[in-house]
């Protein structure tokens, strides 16, 4: 292979999950490796040092996994959430994939561990990182250096040279890099205020929604190289509104809040709007399943907020959030520091404690206890508040990563009017939308990135030596 002609052999521009996986998978293949991260290097990591966990398949007990959770149950799990809006074939790859993923990042560094006793219902489904995404990522970081893989922070790729779909050269700042294949791995918009504000657009009440949108993560995902590659007619894929949005405390930082801004004890309680209605079922299905659909019915709610309200009944069985919330004596004193409209609190909260029929509460269980002649219905975990002290927690939607990207296919290729390119590829947030048309279950995105992100750093190896990309997941056989 004469290398001479090029900067490198596969260029990887992203700093995340996707993008570290594709570098040392391209690594360990025998090619020369350079990633571009945009963020300096303490803020390197992108939405990926955030994250805690894996959704993993898994056919028996395996280490930190207790029990089963079968391709099927994923798919199931996965359907429904997302409303039948995935690609089902790239959806079950990427599930095999996260059942044999966990030797292969054991081997570059990273741990796992049993999932906190907070954490409900995951520790069947989801394989926990120890120290969290940000240990992950320096994990990554580590065995990639070692490797030789090169990296340069504080260098954002703004536009790419491209061919008749093929990929010629990366522009960061002034400088042109040359590379005989490329991942993109940049992340998606959710950062771009202005690109979130065309998406969301005015709402029937005069305001932007999205000027009230917190940012879960990364000050760094711009989506400019998402934007260049719509504008070249790379296929897209995905709704610009949809995303990876959950109700955080209104008070979060407007970036890179993380995990512990989240709200989660709506489940266990009444959610009501500025008006004081409650407008969603709060006890709908398991927390892990449904907590990333409250940031967009938050979004739709009168000034884009909401607040969560909890008795005495429901501490201690929920992950406790980073600030504490609003207490008092009484519900039309909670009312108040709330700023809401005592009277028409109490009809909601009184209407709903009415409705409430008694059953086995079990909130590890999908349980029997709901309401009756309450619009909307609580399904499960209905219990009447009732017991002080009384607290409740103001909502803003947090958005963690957006849904438009790139269409691909199994070979993690771009592809432009339906033709693969041969050496540009795509992985993570840049492409998710591929199987995740809205909502989201825990853990799925980083089963995605890595799913993705070791298939087109494979392929990009392959595309740098002249060789045609291969279809479907990294088989690994070393096992989990």
């Amino acid at each position: 292979m004469k290398r001479d002609n090029f900067d490198t052999d596969v260029l990887v521009i992203g700093g995340g999950n996707a993008a570290l996986c594709a570098a040392l998978m391209a690594r360990e293949a025998g090619a020369r490796v350079l990633l571009l991260e945009a963020a300096p290097r303490a803020w390197r990591g992108g939405n990926s040092a955030h994250t805690r966990n894996l959704r993993c398949m898994h056919d028996a007990p395996q280490d930190v996994l207790v029990e089963a959770y079968s391709e099927e149950e994923f798919w199931q799990d996965l359907l429904k959430v997302t409303g039948g809006l995935t690609d089902e074939h790239l959806a079950r790859m990427v599930i095999r994939a996260s059942s044999t993923c966990r030797g292969w990042m054991r081997r570059h560094g990273v741990h796992f561990q049993p999932p906190l006793s907070g954490a409900l219902h995951v520790a069947r489904t989801n394989a926990f990182f120890m120290g969290g995404g940000k240990a992950l990522v320096n994990a990554y970081y580590r065995s990639a250096e070692a490797l030789g893989v090169q990296v340069r922070y504080d260098a954002p790729v703004q536009r790419l040279e491209i061919e008749g779909g093929e990929f010629k050269a990366a522009w960061t700042g002034e400088q042109r890099i040359t590379a005989r294949s490329c991942v993109l791995a940049a992340g998606g918009f959710e950062s771009n205020r202005e690109w979130l504000r065309e998406a969301w657009g005015r709402n029937e009440r005069g305001e932007w929604p999205a000027d009230n949108f917190l940012i879960r993560g990364t000050a760094f995902n711009q989506g400019v190289l998402l934007q260049h590659m719509l504008q070249q007619q790379a296929d897209g894929i995905g709704d610009p509104t949809q995303a990876h949005m959950v109700a955080i405390d209104a008070r979060a930082p407007l970036y890179d809040g993380g995990i512990c801004t989240r709200i989660d004890c709506v489940s266990l309680g009444v959610v009501v709007n500025q008006d004081a209605q409650r407008f969603y079922d709060e006890g709908e299905d398991f927390w892990p399943k449904r907590y990333a659909i409250w940031g967009r019915l938050v979004a739709q709610q009168p000034g884009q907020i909401a607040y969560s309200v909890i008795d005495a009944k429901a501490i201690g069985r929920f992950m406790p959030p980073v600030f504490p919330g609003e207490q008092a004596g009484s519900l039309p004193e909670l009312a108040s520091k709330l700023g809401l409209d005592v009277e028409r609190f109490m009809q909601t909260l009184d209407a709903y404690n009415a409705g409430c029929r008694p059953g086995r509460f079990d909130h590890t269980a999908l349980d029997d206890c709901r309401t009756e002649d309450v619009a909307p219905a609580k399904t499960h975990w209905a219990r009447p508040i009732d017991t002080p002290p009384f607290y409740g927690y103001a909502l803003r939607p947090g958005i963690t990563f957006t849904y438009l990207g790139l269409k691909t296919d199994d070979t993690a290729a771009v592809r432009f009017d339906g033709q693969p390119s041969a050496n540009l590829f795509v992985a993570g947030e840049m492409m998710a939308g591929n199987v995740l048309g809205k909502g989201y279950t825990a853990g799925v995105g980083m089963s995605i990135g890595t799913a993705f992100g070791r298939i087109a750093g494979r392929n990009a190896a392959l595309a740098a030596a002249g060789k045609p990309a291969l279809r479907g997941a990294v088989n690994d056989h070393h096992g989990a």
